[in-house]
């Protein structure tokens, strides 16, 4: 009895040992948060830099209020949300029916990787501020191109992590289905995309973030409504706390979208980093 109760607890593999990043940051990242809406609140309110480039934090709680209860440009806060958020989960969603299936082609088959790797890793670099011109002159000024803007940038890391998450599995791992009998999309379906799926919950979680830095970009033109738009134009009248105000209304949707594609991911996967 007494040698149980005093027995040494197990410990997670590295643990004993100290691996590199072992632990948990939630502590040290609150801190970090408080630390800095502190100093945001001190310099602020002790007048250091002028409220037209750092509105005080109350200034932006009152903003705040106003814009979700009687509006800005026209429309509402939860207009602006709502209209933003159709755009980027349109565009995501289109992105994960299409990046990922040839993302995954990519890593399968060579044919399929000599026609989509070049012209992926050509505009993949360009910012989509440099093609937003030709996606108005081939789709105008709608909402598909706005929904299109944000597909395209979202749509390369997608597959190249789909691509790279396939070209990742074990060799191994296929010559052991195939040795007991599996059929090539047997293999596909029981080996490399399972293995291949921690890489493209990245790529995904990647995507999502991509596609709110680009809806600024998408909002730009011709647009009435959207968060990004409510932005840009609050920048025209010199309205910083709005621009502010929106600023963390986006860091926050993107924030909530990342952390659920963590979930996502534990549930889904969870062998990750444990095989």
């Amino acid at each position: 009895m007494k040698t149980r109760l005093f027995a040494k607890r197990s410990v997670r593999p590295g643990e004993h040992f100290g691996a590199p990043g072992q632990g948990s940051a939630a502590g040290i990242a609150s801190a970090t948060v408080a630390a800095l809406l502190l100093l945001w609140v001190v310099v602020s309110n002790a007048g250091w830099v002028k409220p037209l480039f750092l509105p005080t934090p109350q200034a932006v709680i009152e903003k705040f209020l106003l814009v979700a209860t009687e509006g800005f440009a026209g429309a509402t806060l939860l207009e602006h949300t709502l209209t933003s958020l159709s755009r980027v989960l349109g565009a995501f969603a289109l992105a994960c029916a299409t990046a990922i299936p040839i993302g995954v082609m990519m890593g399968v088959s060579r044919v399929a990787r000599g026609v989509f790797d070049p012209p992926i890793e050509f505009y993949r670099p360009l910012p989509p501020l440099a093609y937003l011109p030709m996606v108005i002159i081939w789709f105008g000024i709608g909402e598909f191109s706005k929904v299109y803007l944000i597909f395209l940038a979202i749509f390369a890391p997608m597959a190249i992590a789909a691509r790279s998450g396939v070209r990742s599995v074990s060799i191994e791992q296929i010559h052991a289905a195939y040795s007991m009998g599996a059929t090539r999309l047997q293999v596909i379906r029981h080996v490399i995309l399972k293995s291949a799926l921690p890489e493209i919950f990245t790529g995904m979680r990647i995507g999502i973030g991509v596609g709110w830095t680009t809806l600024v970009a998408g909002e730009m033109v011709a647009s009435t409504r959207g968060l990004g738009f409510m932005v840009l134009n609050a920048a025209e009248f010199l309205a910083s706390d709005v621009v502010i105000m929106g600023i963390i209304v986006i860091g926050l949707f993107a924030f909530v979208f990342d952390l659920m594609m963590r979930h996502f991911e534990k549930v889904l996967v969870p062998w990750k980093g444990k095989v």
